[in-house]
């Protein structure tokens, strides 16, 4: 197994090792990004079911992911060291960016939506999943203690995400839709 490899399997596997090792790896951003585009390519694959095969829905569907990461990536980043720092906190964007980039490691699974009746429950038990490896990757990025206070930033940016997402459908007229 490639290193990048293991270091997905070591990030789904909820290693707080690995989210040490890729917050000091400044070469290591780029297996991150390629991590949070794989998971939003499998997000789209596996939504289609539910909006259809079309290139542009999987196209939708991939670009929601990863507009919805980088919100809650920088929302997460300007939370965790404005207003919820530790006194410990010392973090830089790309810190943050890589551990929470391996942290979309468990969306991936999001592929198997694509198995009628399954996509539901695929989405739901990838996002939980990914919001326990996120939780994990801000504790470390930030140096946290507390990761009662890393939770907190975490499901703080999620539902500023939600909404964010909540207003953006609204203005567009609603989710994909099935071609």
């Amino acid at each position: 197994m490639t290193s990048f490899q293991n270091r997905i399997v070591r990030a789904a596997k909820l290693d707080v090792n690995l989210y040490e090792e890729v917050e000091a790896d400044k070469t290591a951003l780029g297996q991150a990004m390629t991590v949070v585009v794989l998971s939003s390519i499998a997000a789209g694959v596996g939504s289609i079911p539910r909006v259809g095969s079309s290139v542009s829905a999987i196209l939708i569907g991939t670009i929601l992911a990863l507009v919805g990461w980088y919100v809650w990536a920088y929302l997460t980043y300007f939370i965790g060291t404005k207003f919820l720092p530790e006194p410990q906190t010392k973090a830089d964007h790309g810190e943050l960016l890589r551990t929470i980039g391996f942290s979309s490691s468990p969306g991936l699974i999001r592929l198997l939506g694509i198995i009628p009746g399954l996509g539901t429950l695929v989405f739901i038990v990838a996002q939980v999943w990914m919001l326990v490896a996120m939780v994990i990757a801000v504790r470390q990025a930030l140096d946290y203690e507390s990761t009662l206070r890393a939770v907190g930033v975490c499901v703080i940016g999620w539902i500023i995400q939600f909404l964010f997402f909540v207003l953006l459908y609204s203005i567009l007229g609603g989710p994909p839709t099935p071609a």
